[in-house]
């Protein structure tokens, strides 16, 4: 498993959600609150949610 890296809009601080992205998907957690658990999706849901942050060329 990669090593998890934080939001790029997070400044540096430990107020951030934090992402391990692995060949099955991703794991994702809230680095203020770390027992609320780390939900994981898929590959095909985590690919489709960050295509939706991504801003289009045009």
């Amino acid at each position: 498993m990669s090593d998890r890296h934080k939001s790029g809009c997070s400044g540096g601080t430990d107020q951030c959600v934090e992402v391990r992205e692995h060949s099955t998907g991703a794991d994702v957690r809230d680095t203020r609150d770390r027992s609320r658990g780390q939900p994981a999706f898929t590959a095909n849901a985590w690919g489709t949610f960050v295509s939706t942050l991504r801003p289009t060329a045009g």
